[in-house]
């Protein structure tokens, strides 16, 4: 029974790439130096150079969806999953970006509307 489940869990030809101690350090360096931007954007462009937190907003969120999506591809094992499980995974998490931003311009008009802005 050992030898069928072992057979069955990894077809011939289906080659399986794991997590290699190169891989993840890769990964945490690719993290640390998003970060890294994330702080330097931080800490010089805003704090030094007085760039508005309007514009520095969208680049924060672009890196935390960056690295969010390098979390989930390797340390959630998605990147080594089939092309259909991760687009079912991620097509309805699109949906619900688009739903939320959508929801949140309406809250803005209404809230004007409100207040006869």
């Amino acid at each position: 029974m050992s030898s069928a489940h072992t057979e069955n869990a990894h077809p011939a030809g289906e080659k399986h790439e794991g997590m290699t101690k190169r891989s993840i350090w890769n990964v945490f360096f690719l993290l640390a130096a998003i970060t890294a931007v994330e702080f330097y954007i931080a800490l010089y462009w805003v704090y030094y150079k007085g760039m508005s937190t309007s514009i520095a907003n969208p680049f924060y969120i672009f890196l935390t969806l960056v690295k969010a999506g390098v979390i989930i591809a390797f340390f959630m094992h998605l990147k080594f999953e089939k092309k259909a499980l991760i687009y079912a995974i991620a097509v309805p998490v699109l949906f619900i970006i688009g739903l939320i931003l959508v929801l949140t311009n309406e809250s803005h008009y209404w809230i004007e509307l409100r207040h006869g802005l």
